[in-house]
C-alpha cells in the first residue's frame, strides 16, 4: 500500500508539467454537450487484465492464439499486458484525476466461467469486478460494462466449435444471467458483444482472428469456409444477443433500472467517384457492415441489400427465433475510427480478392489518387477524418429510428519509428488534434435539435485509458491517454490526458 500512496502524487507532478505545454486552441467545449452525458474511457479485459491463469481463470481463446508462433507482430501476448487485475485501484484513480464520470471495461468469460455453463461460477472472478465495480462508484464513475469483448472460454471452442453452434446460445445467455445477477445492482449499462462484425469477418472470413477460420480467396487457413461460416457464425451472435437480452427484460430491467445495447464497429465509407456505381458500392460497404447484425437486432431480418446478393446463403429465422428478438435493445454502441473509399465490384473490374468487402462487391482504400483520405495514423487504414463521424452517426439514426447512441469508443493510434524516447510517446499532440476534431463534429450532429433532427447520443468514450495490447499489432501500438512502461507497469500521463482533463473540467471555456 505504501507505493500506491506516492503514485498519484507522481501522476500529478507530470500532469502539472505537462498543462504547462499543452496548446491552448481549442475548438470543442464540455458546455457543447448536454449536462447529462457521459464522457469516460474505455478498455477490455484481455486487452489490460493480465494475471491470465490467476484467480482460478481458465485459457481463454485469445490467451491460446496469441500463443501460437506467427500470430501476433511482436510475438507478446495479453499474459500480463497492464496487469490491471493487481492495478485496478491506480487505473481507477487516473480515471478520477481526469474528471471522467464513466468507465467502459469488459468481463473475461473465462474469469466468471471458466468452463462455460458446464463448471461451476468462479467466486474470485466474481470478487474481482465486485471491487473494481465499488471503487468505481465510490469515485463517481459510472460502470458500462461489455459482457465479451472478443474472447471466450477456449472450453466452448474445444467442445463444440463456440460461434458456429447454436449451444453457443446457452452458454453466452448463462454467462449474462449469472453477471446480471452478480452486478446488476450497481451497473446501469450493458453491452453484449464488442464488435461482433469485427470478430466474426476476421474470425471466421479473414482466419486472422481466433478461431482462425478460413478459405480461399480471403485467406489460408487449415480449416474453414469463408462463404458460409460468416453468416452462420453472425446467426449465433445475433440469437446470443436476443436471448441475453430478453433475460435482463425479463428478469432484471424492471428492478435495476438498467439499459442493455450492443456495441458495434463502424466505419464511414465514401465513393471513390462520382459514378452511381461507386455509389451504389457505397451503400453495399455500409449495409455488409453494421446493418447485417444490427438490422436483424431491431427488424427481424438482415438488410434487403444483403438477401438481394447473398440469397439463401444468409440464415433464416424461425418463428421461435424471430419471437426472442421481439426483446429490443436500448442502445447502440458506435466504435468509430476512419474514413475509408470505397469503388465498385459489381459491374467494374480488376477488384482485389479477399478483402472484407468483397462479398458486398465492392472495393476499399484509404487512398485515392495517390492521396490518403485523410493523415494517416500509425494503424494501418486509420485515418483521421473527423466529418466520418458525424456522417456515421447521421447514417445510424436515419436507419435505426434515432435509437439511443453511445460512442464507446474513438481514439488515435501511436507507433513507427519515430518513438526513441519516453518523452516522444507523452508528447501526442496528434491525438490532441484527432479528439478535437472528432468531438468537434460529434456535438454538431447532436447539437441539430430544431426541428428535432439532432442525434440522441448520450456518452463518449476515448480509447483508451492507457497503452495496451493492441491485438494483432501486440505493444507495437499505443492508444492510451496515458502511457505505460511495461516493464515496470509505471504509467505517466500523455500531453492528451491533460487535454481531456481540461476538457472535462470546462478550462477552456474562456480560450
Amino acid at each position: 500500500m505504501a507505493g500506491r500512496a506516492w503514485r498519484p502524487v507522481l501522476a500529478g507532478a507530470w500532469l502539472l508539467l505537462l498543462l504547462l505545454l499543452l496548446p491552448s486552441a481549442s475548438a470543442v467545449r464540455r458546455s457543447d454537450f448536454p449536462a447529462s452525458f457521459l464522457f469516460g474511457t474505455a478498455t477490455s479485459s484481455y486487452q489490460i487484465e493480465g494475471a491470465y491463469l490467476e484467480g482460478n481463470k481458465s485459457l481463454s481463446n485469445w490467451d491460446v492464439f496469441t500463443h501460437q508462433p506467427g500470430r501476433i507482430k511482436d510475438r507478446s501476448t495479453g499474459d500480463i499486458a497492464d496487469d490491471h487485475y493487481h492495478r485496478f485501484e491506480d487505473d481507477v484513480e487516473l480515471m478520477h484525476s481526469l474528471g471522467t464520470n464513466a468507465y467502459r471495461f469488459s468481463i473475461s468469460w473465462a474469469r466468471i466461467l471458466p468452463r462455460g455453463r458446464f463448471g461451476r461460477v468462479n467466486l474470485a472472478g466474481i470478487a474481482f469486478y465486485d471491487e473494481l465495480i465499488d471503487s468505481l462508484l465510490h469515485k463517481g464513475i459510472e460502470p458500462f460494462v461489455t459482457l465479451t469483448h472478443y474472447d471466450i472460454p477456449q472450453e466452448l471452442e474445444d467442445r463444440y466449435g463456440s460461434w458456429l453452434s447454436d449451444e453457443i446460445q446457452r452458454d453466452f445467455g448463462y454467462f449474462a444471467d449469472v453477471c446480471f445477477a452478480a452486478f446488476g445492482d450497481r451497473v446501469k449499462y450493458w453491452a453484449t458483444f464488442n464488435e461482433p462484425n469485427v470478430a466474426v469477418r476476421k474470425g471466421y472470413m479473414l482466419g486472422t482472428y481466433p478461431p482462425a477460420r478460413c478459405s480461399p480467396p480471403y485467406g489460408s487457413c487449415a480449416r474453414g469456409d469463408s462463404g458460409a461460416e460468416p453468416y452462420l457464425a453472425t446467426h449465433n451472435v445475433v440469437l446470443s444477443h436476443a436471448t441475453a437480452v430478453e433475460i435482463y427484460k425479463r428478469k432484471y430491467q424492471s428492478e435495476q433500472k438498467g439499459l442493455i445495447g450492443i456495441v458495434m464497429s463502424t466505419t464511414w465509407f465514401k465513393p471513390m467517384t462520382d459514378a452511381p456505381v461507386d455509389r451504389l458500392a457505397t451503400e453495399r460497404a455500409l449495409a455488409f457492415d453494421v446493418p447485417w447484425f444490427l438490422d436483424p437486432i431491431v427488424y427481424g431480418d438482415y438488410p434487403p441489400e444483403m438477401r438481394q446478393i447473398l440469397g439463401s446463403r444468409l440464415p433464416a429465422f424461425s418463428p421461435d427465433e424471430r419471437r426472442k428478438l421481439g426483446y429490443k435493445l436500448d442502445f447502440i454502441g458506435v466504435n468509430h475510427y476512419t474514413t475509408l473509399y470505397a469503388r465498385d465490384c459489381m459491374f467494374s473490374p480488376g477488384c482485389p480478392l479477399g478483402q472484407e468487402t468483397q462479398h458486398a462487391l465492392a472495393a476499399v482504400t484509404g487512398e485515392r489518387n495517390g492521396l490518403p483520405v485523410g493523415p494517416p495514423t500509425a494503424m494501418p487504414t486509420f485515418y483521421v477524418v473527423p466529418e466520418g463521424i458525424e456522417k456515421i452517426v447521421t447514417y445510424i439514426m436515419k436507419r435505426y429510428n434515432n435509437l439511443p447512441m453511445f460512442i464507446t469508443e474513438n481514439g488515435y493510434a501511436q507507433g513507427g519509428d519515430g518513438y526513441a524516447h519516453v518523452e516522444d510517446w507523452l508528447d501526442d499532440q496528434g491525438r490532441i488534434e484527432y479528439l478535437d476534431g472528432y468531438l468537434t463534429k460529434l456535438a454538431k450532429v447532436i447539437s441539430q435539435i430544431v426541428p428535432r433532427d439532432g442525434a440522441d447520443v448520450r456518452g463518449y468514450f476515448v480509447w483508451s485509458l492507457i497503452d495496451n495490447f493492441e491485438w494483432l499489432y501486440g505493444y507495437t501500438l499505443r492508444f492510451g491517454l496515458h502511457y505505460v512502461d511495461y516493464q515496470t507497469q509505471e504509467r505517466k500521463p500523455k500531453s492528451s490526458a491533460l487535454w481531456y482533463q481540461r476538457f472535462l473540467q470546462s478550462l477552456l471555456e474562456a480560450q
